[in-house]
């Protein structure tokens, strides 16, 4: 494969593995080659894949798209609705064993849906710590919750300390709720109380549009973990964080 050119001056971006900087995925049902052809050409800039929602225990292509996913040393995550269903039916045991059995690496622990009882949560953290990396969603999928910022930051630190590698602010693949407004706008006041608590490098925010990345780029630098990227806007993305787009090519946005 043809290197990049490397003649402009551009934002630094660390290799990967990165802790900083991520590329959080979101996988909503690729085939094996279209996983295979994704990969070929943007391995480089993602950091995690997470198959979305239940598709990992409806696809039968999941192992071997597992297996290419880690021949590019890109690790892959279930998503958290999954886990809260099992939770609910009392099969995160026979959850875990799977994940593990088809080579899952990463997992993800919300209570998205609002029905796990009180510590639940913390309590499915610490866990599965000790099979995964785990990163812990805040947010629900309708509604406002935490109802306010500031619980947001509080259930987050919970998280952390219950063993979570990152936490992830809830957008859905909409941008509508969570960090958002129904009109996909940013609630500002959300984000800073996030991070009086959290430290940037650890939380994921949610992005999945144009608008709302170049927003966490012109704030946060070039270095934001961004989730919720579809495949075919990996690329795209990078050129928002570099500054090779009109949204984030302002000298103080190359920061």
């Amino acid at each position: 494969m043809a290197e990049c050119p490397t003649f402009l001056r551009l934002p630094a971006r660390p290799a990967k593995p990165r802790s900083r900087g991520l590329t959080h995925v979101l996988d909503s049902g690729l085939t094996p080659e279209g996983t295979q052809a994704f990969l070929g050409q943007a391995a480089s800039l993602v950091d995690i894949v997470k198959v979305g929602w239940g598709i990992g225990y409806v696809d039968p292509t999941l192992e071997e798209r597992v297996r290419i996913c880690a021949d590019h040393d890109c690790p892959v995550s279930l998503g958290g609705t999954l886990l809260e269903v099992a939770a609910r039916q009392d099969r995160v045991g026979e959850l875990r064993d799977w994940a593990l059995k088809v080579g899952m690496t990463h997992i993800e622990v919300s209570d998205g849906l609002r029905a796990l009882p009180p510590g639940r949560k913390q309590a499915l953290i610490r866990e599965l710590a000790a099979d995964f990396v785990v990163l812990a969603e805040t947010g629900a999928k309708a509604g406002n919750y935490p109802p306010t910022p500031a619980e947001w930051g509080v259930e987050m630190a919970r998280d952390m300390d219950a063993g979570a590698s990152w936490v992830i602010a809830e957008g859905r693949e909409s941008g509508t709720v969570g960090l958002y407004r129904a009109d996909q706008g940013i609630r500002e006041e959300l984000v800073s109380a996030i991070l009086d608590q959290i430290p940037p490098d650890k939380v994921i925010f949610e992005a999945p549009g144009k608008s709302q990345q170049a927003w966490f780029i012109q704030h946060l630098g070039a270095n934001v973990n961004i989730g919720n990227v579809a495949p075919a806007g990996v690329l795209a993305l990078e050129t928002l964080r570099l500054g090779l787009r009109a949204d984030t090519a302002a000298a103080d946005a190359l920061a």
